[in-house]
């Protein structure tokens, strides 16, 4: 299955931030969050799970409505500036509504554990039990 990422640059955590009228001051505010105790503005934990999201629905053939859940846990902060991919793995479980598991795991550009995930999503027609 194919890997989905993103650079989370300052900008994009901007601006993802006024979309979801989070206006915390870490996500954008490089002196603020070093004053947080942080080395550096952090990605919002939306922003993982629109990620994660993204790479279920790659995973499950490009149809966002085959994606019947997703949960995930963040392990790590993910500071801007750094990329960041998703890998996703099926489980190998095939439920019998014409649904699979999948495990996902998003890294940092230095590959460190950000997030885990798991997704259920609807199968293709032809790949269903």
């Amino acid at each position: 299955m194919t890997a989905q990422s993103i650079h989370a640059d300052p900008v994009r955590l901007l601006l993802f931030g006024a979309v979801t009228h989070n206006t915390h001051r870490i996500h954008y505010d490089a002196e603020f969050a070093r004053s947080e105790g942080l080395p550096a503005p952090v990605v919002m934990v939306g922003l993982h799970g629109c990620l994660l999201f993204r790479a279920a629905v790659a995973a499950a053939g490009g149809d966002p409505a085959a994606v019947k859940s997703l949960s995930w846990r963040n392990v790590a902060a993910a500071s801007a500036g750094t990329t960041l991919t998703v890998t996703v793995k099926s489980t190998g479980e095939v439920f019998p509504d014409g649904t699979a598991s999948l495990n996902l795991m998003e890294a940092d550009a230095d590959g460190a554990a950000v997030c885990t995930g798991y997704a259920i999503v609807a199968l293709p027609a032809g790949e269903r039990p």
